[in-house]
């Protein structure tokens, strides 16, 4: 059996107090070009390496109806030529140095990212400046790169059951939520996107001003300001249009929906409507929501994997999710898979679940068990420190969402501030049936 790199950091530092596993902050520094630009800069300069992130604060989120996918169809177009490359140039460029690159689009971000040699910086600011202000987005291009993405999410999504399942769900538990649209979009929407709508987007987002530049490694934040701007300091601000967070209502009411694939077990997947740390009255809030998911069924000792699926083997397989880095509402939920053998009703299932969550509800956690919980997410965090991008992706995303950096080096502190009585608070308060949205999905007739 293989056990993960951050299993085997917990085993080693389970023994220790909980504020020792918690490393002393790197040194950081942050601050902002006169066109709005912000820059955060941390040093490490255990391994001569740099990692570059432009964190861009628009995707699936800030889409307006009938428009979803068109930030990650931006992303994919930016490189298809500017003012400095044609297509795939750029990508020549920084293989030639030994860099590694690649772009992502999220709920609330798309980032552009880069990962090199120090005395090659330079190289990567000037290609992100470019592709952030003179991206070409012909027609001709767009027509060939959008047939890519419609193959692409027949493949990450059509093609996949839990990918699927997981957008339907979404869909029906963000009620009034912009978060409720797919971030690679709807295919229809896809279908009837243009060229035009692409351009008016990236002049509506893609300023200065609505951009964070976080950069990770062997560098000093002087060096760094100097070459911010030289390279982003000629862009121009511009006025980007209003982006309200993404908020759900209180008690949306109890929704259901059943799905029939072809599969050999019934999965049955519930989410639950929380708020998330930026949109939290108390953040402690967010942080016990984040230990209540690890302890229900986020880690191996959590209850539902220990009673109903190592236990009393009703469950197959167990996953859980809860998102505290978004800017606006989040979800905390619960996925299983049926094992007919020993269930054959998801109804049935359904009662041992809410059994679990209620004896939650019921009896506040003790310390220790609390602690254990505590110890591994502090131990991801530790674990995650000795990458350079992990430390750059936590500093871009809270600046993406709305809050400060510096809560990345709070992160265990708050976690450690978190009692048996926040999480039986967090659980009276947010897993309930008025918060709830259940997605079934049963074998079809021929696999039954």
């Amino acid at each position: 059996m293989n056990i993960s790199r951050s299993t085997c950091l917990l085993l080693c530092i389970g023994w220790l107090p909980l504020m020792a596993v918690a490393a002393s902050p790197p040194s950081t520094h942050a601050f902002t070009l006169d066109n709005g630009l912000k820059v955060v800069v941390r040093e490490d300069h255990r391994s001569a390496a740099v990692t570059a992130q432009l964190w861009l604060k628009v995707g699936a989120s800030y889409e307006p109806p009938g428009q979803s996918g068109l930030s990650h169809a931006l992303e994919h177009m930016v490189y298809k030529g500017s003012s400095k490359a044609c297509a795939g140039e750029f990508s020549t460029v920084l293989k030639k140095l030994g860099a590694s690159e690649n772009a992502f689009t999220g709920k609330d971000f798309t980032v552009y990212h880069q990962t090199l040699s120090p005395g090659r910086l330079g190289v990567a600011f000037e290609i992100m400046a470019d592709l952030m202000s003179t991206a070409e987005l012909s027609e001709r291009d767009f027509t060939t790169e959008l047939n890519v993405i419609q193959e692409e999410r027949r493949d990450i999504v059509d093609d996949q059951l839990l990918a699927q399942s997981i957008e339907r769900l979404e869909s029906l538990a963000y009620l009034s939520s912009a978060y409720r649209s797919p971030t690679i979009g709807w295919m229809h929407d896809l279908q009837r996107m243009s060229a035009l709508q692409l351009q008016h987007w990236y002049q509506a987002w893609y300023a200065p001003n609505n951009a964070t530049l976080v950069i990770a490694g062997d560098v000093t934040p002087d060096a760094v300001k100097a070459l911010a701007q030289k390279y982003f300091g000629h862009l121009e601000r511009r006025a980007t249009p209003a982006a309200v967070a993404p908020v759900e209502l209180s008690a949306p009411g109890e929704r259901s929906l059943i799905l029939r694939a072809p599969i050999s077990a019934p999965r049955l997947i519930m989410s639950f409507n929380t708020p998330s740390l930026a949109t939290a009255q108390d953040r402690r809030t967010a942080y016990a929501l984040r230990l209540l998911e690890t302890l229900l069924a986020g880690s191996e000792s959590a209850r539902i994997k220990q009673q109903l699926q190592l236990g009393e083997a009703i469950f197959s397989d167990t996953q859980s999710e809860y998102d505290a880095f978004n800017r606006g509402d989040s979800l905390l939920t619960i996925n299983t898979q049926l094992n007919l053998d020993k269930i054959k009703s998801t109804d049935q299932a359904l009662v041992r679940l809410w059994q679990v969550i209620d004896e939650l509800k019921n009896k506040a956690p003790e310390k220790a068990e609390l602690d254990r919980a505590k110890t591994l997410l502090i131990a991801n965090s530790v674990y995650a420190q000795d990458d350079l991008e992990g430390q750059a992706f936590i500093l871009g995303l809270l600046e993406s969402i709305g809050l400060d950096w510096r809560l990345s080096d709070q992160d265990a502190a708050e976690l450690n501030k978190v009692t048996p009585q926040d999480i039986q608070n967090a659980a009276i308060t947010y897993l309930t049936r008025e918060r709830l949205s259940t997605a079934t999905i049963l074998p079809e007739k021929n696999h039954e």
